[in-house]
């Protein structure tokens, strides 16, 4: 397997006498104030490199206020794209290009540019006082501080608004447009497809056709200026990646969740309620359902996280497949009513978007520590499954399976996406709609006593599963009493009986525990490494990334990760036991390691991390190789 970091070149002559040099991977980060579109900018680049065949993934990264200072470091906005002729599993560690819009954009991420890497400056933005903001003494460009790196500085400002000069904008109207030169221009250094993006521009701004116009204007600029100045002597060229046959189209982690959740909708044949309060970086999930009302979406966007979780809950009890959104904060507001969905026991999809913590804390940032949350964040025992998916596309197949156990079982399911996955993007092959599986939902048609009566018994439970029959209210017969309160096995009448209470905490606790899920599998190709790596949720493209790495230099290790995380694997006691070291890095303070330790009686070695930046593949890389030397032993 090729690695991530590969990057083997050649040179031939072409493009009207420009050297073209063949890359097989390429990092770019596009990094600006928060009102210059990097956002944007790295999107559509993005769209065009997935149009054009490459793997990628990407990082977006932006500050949680809506308009930060302009010009200062806290305002910084940046987009990093990792394309390749190869599959890859990050957005890589180190940017090959930095696209610096402005001094604070170049302060705060030359640190990760390795020397020789290439850095575009739009030089209209180091101004004096712009410099003097983010604690420039001089001009980098100018006082000799960057001479490791290749620089270009272009004024793209002063270009964009040339090229816009007979359209009748204003000056400032037409600087807005620099981001689409910076684009043009990387678009022409890469051989990138450009039709798209001018279509794209003009359904954008269809109720401004003189913006589109703009704006192609720049983007056709940039390109130009690529073409014709002679500070750029090489182009790149990276191929198309060897894909699986199929059909591909760019996602995120967002929008594969809230496909999931419509195919789910439709295997199971049931309408999809979708009640939700906005909150980063969760929103988009609400966003796109909206637009999916020809398949029997409906989306209600609540007055707060405890009506939209209530909403949900109420959609389940009334037929419906209830879903609902949101982040950290909103999963504490919500746990009385998560809680009250396991003693009704009925479906509930709640998902996670995991951030940063506690309180507000950073809603921009990325981080894996809720789980303990999900796993115990309730009054009383309140046992709920739990799945993480591993990838932006990942993020479809992990809605289905959530919602195939939430129906099948009758319980809410916690699923934990994060904002790496929910904000970044890869090519997702699109799947054959007659390759998913009927989820049945088995709705209660008839009267169930078991003593002959003819009445209706909500808590008899199905012998393979121990799920409660999911009865529509208004069907003749089977009218039923639920709530909060404690329920008498069976007939499901409130009951206070100590007995009773004992015996519905453990058949709720067992019908958790007994839950079909896959098996586990490890990525051991010599079949005799020491070290074994478990990873969960995010973590799974940087790991495997380090596993390759470290495999490329002759060195052995193992590769695990876990989608289920309640109830985890069947075999994942014996899996854990055959390796001498296991190691788990994960973006809290060891949660995963704490459960396994607890469960297993296994001494798993704890990375972690809470930066609210994912895991570098280096990094990893870096820590497989000193445990295999012994440096932690």
């Amino acid at each position: 397997m090729t690695s991530d970091t590969a990057v083997d070149q050649s040179s031939a002559q072409s493009d009207g006498g420009r050297e073209v040099l063949k890359r097989d991977r390429v990092v770019i980060r596009f990094a600006g104030d928060s009102g210059d579109g990097m956002q944007l900018t790295g999107d559509r680049f993005t769209s065009e490199t997935a149009a054009f065949g490459n793997d990628l993934s990407t990082l977006p990264n932006f500050p949680a206020e809506i308009r930060a200072p302009a010009g200062t470091l806290p305002g910084v906005s940046s987009f990093q794209l990792h394309f390749a002729n190869y599959d890859i599993l990050t957005p890589g560690d180190r940017p090959d290009v930095l696209v610096a819009m402005n001094p604070a954009a170049l302060k705060a991420n030359i640190a990760d540019v390795p020397p020789g890497g290439v850095l575009i400056v739009n030089t209209d933005e180091f101004t004096k006082r712009n410099l003097t903001k983010v604690g420039y003494e001089s001009n980098p460009i100018e006082d000799g501080s960057l001479e490791q790196y290749s620089v270009f500085p272009v004024a793209m400002a002063t270009l964009t608004r040339g090229a816009l000069a007979d359209t009748g904008l204003s000056k400032k109207d037409a600087e807005r447009s620099k981001n689409m030169f910076a684009l043009g221009l990387l678009s022409w250094m890469y051989h990138r497809p450009h039709e798209s993006t001018e279509r794209f521009l003009r359904e954008k701004f269809a109720r401004r056709p003189d913006l589109a116009e703009a704006n192609i204007l720049a983007f056709k600029a940039g390109h130009a200026y690529g073409e014709t100045t002679e500070s750029f002597a090489v182009t790149y060229e990276v191929a198309p990646a060897k894909l699986d046959v199929g059909t591909y189209r760019q996602i995120t982690g967002n929008a594969a969740l809230s496909y999931g959740i419509v195919a789910a909708g439709q295997m199971a044949g049931l309408p999809v309620f979708l009640g939700s309060y906005p909150i980063t970086p969760a929103s988009d999930i609400l966003h796109e359902l909206s637009k999916h009302k020809a398949f029997n979406v409906t989306t209600f966007q609540a007055e707060d996280e405890i009506s939209g979780v209530g909403s949900a809950l109420g959609a389940s009890f009334g037929g419906a497949l209830g879903v609902t959104t949101t982040s950290g904060p909103g999963v504490a507001l919500k746990s009385e009513t998560i809680g009250l969905a396991v003693a009704l026991e009925l479906p509930l999809l709640v998902i996670d978007v995991q951030r940063g913590g506690p309180s507000t804390g950073l809603p921009t940032k990325t981080e894996q520590a809720d789980l303990l949350q999900a796993m115990f964040g309730r009054n009383g025992e309140a046992p709920v499954p739990i799945i993480a998916p591993r990838s932006p596309g990942d993020c479809f197949d992990a809605a289905l399976e959530a919602v195939r156990i939430a129906v099948t079982y009758r319980t809410p399911v916690m699923l934990l996406s994060d904002g790496s996955l929910a904000n970044g993007s890869e090519p997702w092959k699109v799947p054959d709609v007659a390759t998913l599986q009927p989820i049945d939902p088995r709705f209660a048609l008839e009267p169930n006593a078991p003593d002959g009566s003819g009445e209706f018994w909500p808590y008899l439970r199905d012998s393979d599963t121990l799920a409660r029959p999911w009865a529509v209210p208004g069907t003749p017969g089977l009218e039923h009493r639920i709530g909060g309160l404690e329920k008498a096995d069976g007939r499901g009448s409130i009951s206070y009986d100590p007995d009773n209470h004992d015996r519905m905490v453990r058949l709720r606790g067992a019908k958790i525990d007994g839950i079909i899920v896959p098996d586990i599998e490890v990525d051991d190709p010599t079949g005799d490494a020491e070290l074994l790596v478990l990873g969960w949720g995010s973590t799974y493209g940087p790991i495997g990334a380090g596993a390759r790495r470290v495999r490329a230099m002759g060195r052995k290790v193992a590769q695990a990760h876990l989608r289920h995380l309640n109830p985890l694997p069947a075999n994942l006691g014996d899996l854990l036991a055959r390796y001498r070291t296991v190691l788990v890095p994960e973006m809290n303070l060891g949660q995963l390691s704490v459960l396994l330790r607890a469960r297993y009686l296994v001494d798993v070695k704890s990375y972690t991390k809470v930066s609210g930046l994912p895991f570098k593949a280096e990094e990893l890389q870096d820590l497989f190789l000193d445990y295999l030397n012994g440096v932690h032993a």
